[in-house]
């Protein structure tokens, strides 16, 4: 007998079958991974059986009787919780507040905290979770607040346990962490249901899999019996690169020159301390380090998000350190930002305006004010072919329907789209499967080959090595590295990320 059967599971929207006819089946104490490309159907089929979809055909059994799960309430009940992909909380409520919203115990209506404050310590302290639990959830990193979701499930004693790309926004670290939480989790009994794009985390935790591919399920398979390659081709339905071929750099001029970047920080320490570097035409420039290193403040002073303090910033040779996002843009630089939510799209904007934000008042697209429609139509058409932007009702697409991987291809599309001479690429491949992921790897390797200069930060330790020509390494907000990945091991790498290892100016550290 099964913990939880999803029978025949239909669910469609206007112009798309999300899960066409997908039988799904959890053992107790199982990890069981959910595999399949962007738009494929994993989150949806997840939020069918948490209550937040009704499907249109099949049903949902649990230890072997049908349930009707009409909502998160029932889903409670039946002992499944869930951690979304973009998390649930409540940013200035405490932590503790959020861990047992909508479950409060409370005495002629005044909220009794002692029981869920002494419950909520034992949880973080049998799963090592180092939490402050009266910190506002907005004060804490995006590591910890996913321990937040976690310690919200594990409050309401839930027995299922649904992660949907919970390692998205994680680094290495809290990546490993995690994997450990999950199989101490699964050694209890507790059974987890685990979407994932990654294949070395499946083969890592994951007792079985299932792929699913535009809707339909392809299979699900024994992990210990499966390579990585075959768990690939049939996500993709193709054999996919899982490492890139490419040939030698070739260097040209300088595109971006930093000098003496520092910015204030919200405690003593600044964000950045004298940051100097240059990227240059044909080159992939990547910054590597552990998040919160002063990576996203470097991005937010380059693209004009957040002004500079100190120090000065050329693009092509033009000062550009007061200059207007606007500005920047015509002046030859491209930003695909970190969130992609917050930075990158306008949600409740079609997927083919969102393609036009950075040239909506160009004549190409408006007309004396007015937008013109069908050139805006026949743009967005050709990205969407060109990038394989999945969606339901092609540019008319509401951007906030989309999944999170889809989203990203639109911000791809439209900043490699620009042809601009500079591309920063902020964690361009986060959320993605791994067949979009070769995809936008060429996409930056084609922009290198082009005489572009690409500048990208990344968390993703393979992703660095397997795509850069040259790494830097940011540690408390500054650059203690600058190291060709040829020379460099993975080993050595993470030892300058965690700050244990500083190069001198003499092994060649960026002046």
């Amino acid at each position: 007998m099964y913990i939880i059967e999803m029978r025949n599971i239909t669910k469609e929207f206007p112009g798309i079958i999300a899960n066409d006819d997908i039988t799904l089946q959890l053992k107790k104490g199982e990890i069981h991974a959910l595999l399949g490309e962007n738009g494929a159907g994993k989150s949806t089929l997840m939020s069918v059986l948490f209550g937040l979809y009704k499907p249109e055909k099949g049903d949902i059994y649990a230890n072997g009787e049908k349930v009707n799960i009409t909502g998160p309430g029932d889903a409670n009940k039946l002992g499944i919780g869930m951690v979304h992909q973009h998390f649930k909380l409540v940013h200035n409520f405490s932590v503790l507040e959020n861990i047992i919203l909508g479950v409060e115990t409370t005495s002629h209506g005044v909220l009794r905290m002692n029981e869920a404050r002494e419950k909520v310590l034992a949880l973080s302290k049998k799963y090592d979770f180092e939490i402050d639990i009266d910190e506002e959830v907005r004060h804490i990193t995006v590591g910890m607040q996913q321990r937040v979701e976690i310690l919200k499930m594990l409050y309401r004693d839930n027995e299922i346990l649904i992660f949907d790309e919970p390692t998205a926004v994680l680094t290495p670290q809290e990546i490993e962490a995690l994997m450990q939480t999950m199989q101490d989790m699964a050694a209890e009994g507790k059974s987890i249901l685990f979407i994932t794009h990654k294949l070395d985390e499946i083969k890592q935790v994951a007792d079985r899999c299932s792929v699913l591919r535009k809707g339909k399920l392809i299979g699900t398979v024994d992990v210990a019996d499966t390579t990585k390659e075959e768990l690939s081709e049939m996500m993709v339905g193709r054999k996919v690169m899982l490492s890139l071929d490419k040939e030698k750099a070739k260097v040209g001029d300088t595109i971006l020159e930093v000098k003496g970047l520092t910015q204030r920080g919200k405690g003593e320490k600044n964000a950045l301390t004298d940051i100097s570097f240059q990227a240059k035409a044909g080159e992939i420039l990547c910054i590597a380090g552990i998040e919160g290193n002063g990576q996203t403040d470097l991005v937010y002073a380059l693209s004009g998000l957040r002004p500079i303090e100190a120090g000065r910033v050329f693009l092509n040779g033009a000062d550009i350190t007061k200059a207007k996002i606007r500005k920047r843009g015509e002046l030859g630089m491209a930003h695909i930002p970190e969130d992609r939510h917050k930075h990158g799209l306008v949600l409740d904007y079609t997927l083919g305006y969102n393609l036009i934000l950075q040239k909506f008042y160009t004549k190409r697209f408006q007309r004396g004010g007015f937008l013109r429609m069908k050139t805006i139509r026949e743009f967005a058409e050709k990205l969407i072919a060109r990038f394989d932007i999945r969606s339901g009702q092609g540019p008319i697409t509401p951007a906030r329907s989309m999944s999170g991987g889809n989203q990203q291809k639109i911000i791809i599309a439209r900043e490699i789209e620009r042809d601009t001479d500079l591309l920063i690429a902020v964690q361009p491949t986060r959320g993605l499967d791994v067949g979009a992921i070769e995809y936008i790897h060429r996409q930056l390797l084609a922009q290198r080959d082009a005489g572009k200069a690409v500048l990208m930060i990344s968390l993703e330790l393979e992703e660095v090595m397997n795509v850069s020509d040259r790494i830097l390494v940011m540690y408390e907000g500054e650059i203690v590295a600058d190291v060709n990945p040829k020379d460099v091991t993975f080993q050595e790498l993470g030892l300058y990320m965690s700050g244990a290892k500083r190069m001198t100016t003499g092994e060649g550290k960026t002046a």
